[in-house]
């Protein structure tokens, strides 16, 4: 693509699905979906709204064929090895909760119990054999990941003291579900139109085309070696947003909330995705970022709570930050009772070991004022009150 390109044209959903078909050497079957519908709505609002700045603009286009081409990828395996579709994936255990609320902890520290499947951050970012690498060897993909990783942590460096990025750690199945194209474009850039689009769709698909992904890697880990755990170990606060899609298409998962005040973590999450904007605008507004995502948020926690009053209680666990940062090990073990999971002495003490290995005292504090994303505490009194009485009261 020429540097040149004017915005509009970046992101012509002909020429993202040709350059993405050209990528993955001429496939064509991208699978099910909405997702031609969603890159032209994506496409006007990157026009309209975004106000991508030329690095933004380059690093989003590739975003999107890339995972335009993974669609080509994956479809073609599955259609090659049937076997893939499958694979059983019936109980995951789904960390949910708003940012900043001990979810990475939690997963993280459970990840280290070998009888969960998980995917590393680089099975998130490249879930499709790249050419030239084999599924038993995604040497390149890692490689990628690696220097990807780097990149933003050199040029936004606040990130860590936010998030510990970690090309090989476990992480969120958010940019599997993009993969969709029906998911959260505004973590990354301002587009309120394609927000209000987005929701407005019914995002089932979205859960079923997580499912298959899961599918995949699972199967390409096998090819690794790697056996796959009794249980997937999966965490996004994005299905705050649609708690009941998850359990629809997972019907037997268990979810784990996590609770914090959100006075603590508003505008923790708001100065987090202010950064990633950063990395896509040179005009990224800290105001607009907290206004969109506490919007977002509250309306999340809204529908969160509604959705379970209407589910089996058994489905539920609840988690208070406080005590996850108390006594981790304690949480743990209130998680793997309700999960019916045994918790052998040697994982209890390799978690002690990673806990010991990666406190939060290690990575450096998270600045954030956050009168500049316009939250004062009557704002959040209004927005969380419900919220607060039931969960933090």
């Amino acid at each position: 693509m020429s540097t040149s390109m004017m915005p509009g044209d970046a992101f012509a959903p002909d020429s993202l699905l040709a350059e993405a078909s050209v990528r993955a050497g001429g496939l064509d079957d991208f699978g099910p979906g909405d997702f031609r519908e969603a890159l032209g709505v994506l496409a006007e609002a990157l026009r309209d709204e975004a106000q991508l700045s030329e690095q933004g603009r380059l690093l989003l286009r590739e975003k999107l064929v890339a995972q335009l081409a993974n669609r080509l990828v994956i479809e073609d395996h599955c259609k090659r090895h049937p076997e893939i579709l499958q694979q059983p994936i019936d109980d995951p255990l789904v960390i949910v909760g708003l940012p900043r609320t001990g979810t990475t902890l939690l997963q993280r520290v459970l990840a280290v119990d070998p009888q969960f499947s998980k995917a590393l951050w680089w099975e998130t970012r490249y879930p499709a054999p790249l050419p030239g690498e084999t599924l038993e060897q995604p040497k390149l993909r890692i490689e990628r990941a690696r220097a990807e990783v780097a990149a933003m942590i050199d040029f936004v460096p606040q990130i860590l003291a936010i998030h510990p990025l970690d090309a090989e750690q476990p992480d969120e199945e958010f940019m599997l579900m993009e993969h969709a194209f029906l998911c959260a474009m505004d973590s990354y850039v301002n587009v309120p139109a394609y927000t209000a689009w987005l929701d407005r769709q019914d995002q089932t698909q979205v859960y079923a085309y997580l499912k298959k992904m899961l599918r995949f890697l699972q199967w390409q880990q096998a090819r690794r070696g790697i056996p796959a755990g009794r249980r997937w170990l999966l965490k996004s606060p994005q299905h705050l947003h649609t708690l009941e899609l998850l359990l629809k298409v997972f019907p037997r998962a268990q979810v784990i909330l996590t609770h914090r005040d959100p006075g603590k973590t508003i505008a923790s999450l708001a100065s987090f995705i202010h950064c990633l904007w950063q990395l896509y605008s040179d005009q990224a507004d800290p105001a607009q970022v907290g206004e969109q995502w506490n919007r977002r948020m509250a309306r999340a926690l809204r529908h969160s709570m509604a959705v379970r009053d209407g589910m089996p209680g058994e489905a539920f666990l609840d988690v208070h930050f406080a005590d996850t940062v108390s006594d981790p090990l304690g949480v743990v073990e209130r998680i793997y009772r309700f999960a019916g999971l045994e918790l052998s002495p040697a994982v209890r003490a390799a978690m002690a070991a990673w806990l010991q290995d990666n406190g939060r005292e290690k990575r450096a504090a998270h600045h954030y004022d956050p009168a500049a994303f316009g939250l004062d505490e009557a704002r959040l009194q209004h927005d969380y009150g419900a919220y607060r009485a039931r969960h933090l009261a």
